[in-house]
């Protein structure tokens, strides 16, 4: 299993919190690539319910990670 971030992008609207098979479900219906189906098949899946693709990928960057000031521009 290997997540970048354009791959983890495409779980960013996913109804959080959800289970595996919900993201499976989301995944296939948003037209995700094959890799993050893929992906999401390989996690083992003791009924959790996660609550963001950090759950999933902690190395994932968020907006707040960068430290862009908006209000500047």
């Amino acid at each position: 299993m290997y997540w970048t971030l354009e791959l983890a992008s495409k779980l960013e609207d996913a109804p959080w919190p959800a289970t595996k098979d919900e993201l499976i479900d989301y995944a296939v219906r948003s037209g995700a690539p094959l890799e993050v189906l893929e992906n999401l098949q390989e996690i083992e899946d003791e009924g959790e319910i996660y609550e963001s693709i950090e759950d999933i990928w902690p190395d994932y960057t968020s907006k707040d990670d960068f430290f862009f000031n908006e209000e500047e521009y």
